[in-house]
């Protein structure tokens, strides 16, 4: 199955924040995820992924920070 794109709005504001969107995101590769970009001046996340949606955003929400999934990224 091919990866699909992901794109997420996730409340960053420093470095702090992005590490630690970073810290998960890097245990769940070869899990579901291949690739992830973090954006953090316009706070946004876009993950390369196998997994669906919901999955993802649960992922994300770990970290604690105000996280929406804005959708797939062609």
């Amino acid at each position: 199955m091919a990866a699909t794109k992901h794109e997420f709005n996730v409340e960053m504001t420093c470095e702090g924040c992005s590490g630690a969107i970073q810290r998960i995101l890097e245990k769940q590769k070869g899990n579901g995820v291949s690739d992830y970009q973090i954006d953090l001046p316009n706070k946004k996340v876009y993950i390369d992924s196998t997994l669906p949606s919901d999955q993802l955003l649960a992922t994300l929400q770990k970290s604690k920070k105000d996280v929406k999934y804005v959708g797939v990224k062609g």
